[in-house]
């Protein structure tokens, strides 16, 4: 036990020790500069060289203030301007606007990070893999539970056995939405730029994603229902959403979410033989609770936050392209979770069960 404690935040992937991966990074919101902007500079492999805004001038503006060397405009972006700036770009727009920009990136030959989920729709998702598929152009999307420390020991714990057979999982995340941005206008709220929703599509998709990394299973059925209830969520159907999907090998997942409720991140795995928990589980500073038999331990990383979290996946992501090795969770990996959020809404929908 203390060996893997002692290596508990190992970087298992790594591979390169040195060289850099050049960012532009897209959608200058609070996301892009208060964490993956600090996650960037706090990296082993990567830096920022470029911003990409909606206007020239608050690119130039936010650039100053930041000490990036260049800011652009999207419509710049196309156009190839600062091309020779940047290896790669980070995708941390609105949903909907994730395809034009892989697009151009492929065009420039560039390779991609894109924020999760990677579209608004299974079909949009699904041409963005197309075409950086045919451009040869790297795309990686942005799970960053992925490479958090928590997710993997449990994954290599599952692995060894400590579950026995899994044969349940439970998953919530909840959070106030409109007591963070109090903005009804917000594009999480607007299903033209979200897609099929808010609550699954923003918060249910760490659940789902999460739980496909740490048992290797996918899920082959989805029955589920949601409402929306209070002012501001009129426009989407899943303020509140709550779904039962079916794994692989019998395995039952039951997944709620919310973005009208107290906040809550909690993803519990119930085997055979064992019990693994991750509570907090999505927000930063995932904690691992552990029981099996007489056994009960709980493990804490202080240390790890979200902006932690991003620098380990930004540092992952640039592995994968300074030593040109195979990008997981690459563009498909990410085009299944959109299949999976798409049945969730059917089944919500028609009342039926939905097969994937």
């Amino acid at each position: 036990m203390k060996e893997w404690l002692d290596a508990y935040d190992d970087r298992d992937w790594q591979s390169a020790t040195e060289g850099t991966v050049r960012y532009a990074l897209l959608g200058l919101g609070w996301w892009t500069i208060d964490l993956a902007l600090p996650a960037i500079e706090e990296s082993d492999l990567g830096e920022v060289t470029t911003f990409v805004s909606s206007s020239t001038e608050k690119a130039e503006r936010l650039a100053a203030e930041n000490g990036v060397d260049h800011g652009i405009s999207y419509d710049e972006f196309h156009d190839g301007e600062a091309a020779d700036a940047y290896d790669a770009i980070y995708i941390g727009t609105p949903n909907a606007y994730h395809l034009e920009y892989a697009e151009t990136a492929a065009e420039l030959d560039k390779a991609i990070l894109c924020e999760k989920p990677m579209e608004s729709t299974v079909e949009r998702a699904r041409e963005m893999v197309e075409i950086c598929e045919d451009a040869d152009a790297p795309l990686m999307i942005a799970y960053r539970m992925q490479t958090d420390p928590a997710v993997r020991r449990a994954r290599e714990l599952i692995q060894d056995g400590f579950l026995g057979d899994p044969v349940s999982v439970y998953g919530n995340n909840s959070q106030p939405l409109l007591e963070m941005n109090p903005n009804k206008e917000q594009w999480r709220l607007d299903p033209d730029l979200s897609g099929y929703g808010t609550s699954v599509m923003d918060l249910g998709i760490y659940s789902i994603n999460t739980t496909r990394f740490l048992l290797d299973r996918e899920p082959t059925a989805v029955q589920s229902q949601m409402s929306s209830h209070a002012d501001g969520f009129g426009d989407v159907p899943d303020e509140r959403s709550g779904a039962l999907l079916a794994l692989e090998d019998g395995v039952k997942m039951v997944t709620t979410d919310s973005q009208n409720a107290h906040e809550d991140t909690q993803l519990k795995l119930t085997g055979t033989e064992g019990q693994i928990e991750l509570r907090p589980a999505f927000h930063g500073k995932a904690t691992l609770h552990l029981s099996r038999g007489d056994l009960s331990a709980t493990i804490e990383h202080d240390a790890f936050d979200a902006q932690r979290e991003m620098r380990e996946e930004f540092d992952y992501f640039a592995d994968r392209i300074l030593t040109d090795a195979d990008i997981s969770p690459d563009g498909r990996h990410g085009l299944q979770d959109m299949r999976i959020i798409r049945a969730i809404h059917e089944a919500a929908e028609s009342g039926d069960v939905v097969e994937l």
